[in-house]
């Protein structure tokens, strides 16, 4: 058997059951471990299959920064884990059909755009190029438009949720870096002069507590 399949099916099982971790373990850490893994090992079987940018992509983008963040997250919440469990045995039969149906679908879609437009050459190999240097080169090139289009549309709404996350609201703390900036040394501690002062020597005892404490 070829050694790339043994490796695509060693990733599949390993993604699996990575997957099915993330919904059945009790601790939410253990759970965004597991999705950790899930992820490192999907961007495998994308590299697997000559996508390095979509596996370098996942590594940097979901692995790297996103789940740093849930973890951070997870940690700093109280959660209470019995609680969050409670209905897990009760919604499990609907969660099973759900997946199962979703499943379906997508073998039937995956299975119907094949018959009707049939899989073509890997364009990047056919062009002799890596397939992250063919991604950048139309990427930049005939797609640039759309491209700059999404970073202009991002962009106005990271400036929205900063917007949004800084407005006054009662009950809420928020920061005001104008004064942050205007702010002084002086204004953060201040030295108080005190007079030194020696602790008082300790009262000789008396000769019967001496004589107690000897018995």
């Amino acid at each position: 058997m070829d050694f790339t399949l043994l490796a695509f099916l060693a990733f599949a099982v390993v993604t699996v059951v990575a997957a099915g971790a993330v919904i059945s373990v009790r601790s939410p850490v253990h759970a965004a471990l597991c999705l950790v893994l899930t992820f490192f090992t999907v961007a495998c079987t994308w590299i697997l299959a000559d996508a390095e940018f979509l596996g370098i992509a996942l590594v940097v983008v979901y692995v790297g920064a996103v789940m740093v963040l849930f973890m951070f997250v997870v940690m700093m919440l109280d959660i209470d884990e019995v609680k969050m469990h409670e209905g897990y045995v009760r919604y499990l039969p609907v969660g099973l059909l759900v997946a199962v149906v979703m499943l379906v679908e997508m073998v039937m879609l995956i299975g119907i755009k094949s018959r009707a437009t049939p899989f073509g050459a890997d364009p990047a190999l056919a062009a002799g190029k890596p397939n992250i240097e063919w991604l950048a080169e139309r990427l930049f090139t005939g797609y640039l438009l759309p491209f700059e289009v999404a970073a202009l549309i991002l962009t106005v709404a990271v400036i929205a949720a900063v917007t949004l996350t800084l407005r006054k609201r009662e009950g809420t703390k928020h920061q005001v870096p104008s004064a942050q900036a205007r702010v002084r040394a002086g204004d953060r501690f201040r030295m108080v002069r005190m007079d030194a002062a020696k602790p008082a020597p300790d009262a000789p005892a008396s000769a019967g507590e001496a004589d107690g404490e000897t018995r």
